[in-house]
């Protein structure tokens, strides 16, 4: 993959992986935009997929004590399919196990469950709703 996954750099980067996000979530999936942009993006650790110059994918790690919060992964609809979330999920791991995190913590919307399975989450506790859309906890141990 010549995508180049890390954290964003720029304000340029950070606004163009808050506006995928607005795409994925509030235009997609029907999320409320207040619910996406919730107040917590300026304590967060933002990692974008950048291609040439464009941001293509992007999450955001929380942290709280030894578990980073893993959420809004995103990742543009015509490059689905070409392994770009799991290489954010990687790079999620690196930045979490440096920041010294024992773990990462997520709420998975339950199509896309089998994408951190495969990355090592392990699901708890009963499927949920959150803004209409079914989700799971799932965690991974990184130390």
């Amino acid at each position: 993959m010549t995508v180049e996954v890390r954290e964003a750099r720029t304000q340029a980067e950070l606004a163009a992986a808050l506006e995928l996000r607005g795409r994925v979530f509030c235009e997609e999936q029907g999320v409320s935009f207040e619910a996406d942009q919730d107040g917590r993006d300026g304590e967060a650790t933002h990692i974008v997929a950048v291609d040439d110059g464009v941001v293509i994918g992007t999450c955001r790690l929380l942290f709280r004590g030894q578990v980073a919060r893993l959420g809004r992964l995103a990742v543009e609809r015509e490059r689905r399919g070409e392994n770009v979330a799991a290489e954010i999920l990687r790079e999620a791991d690196r930045i979490a196990s440096e920041a010294g995190s024992e773990s990462i913590a997520l709420h998975a919307q339950t199509y896309a469950q089998a994408l951190y399975e495969h990355a090592g989450y392990k699901q708890y506790g009963p499927t949920f709703v959150e803004e209409g859309i079914e989700h799971v906890a799932m965690e991974k141990r990184l130390a």
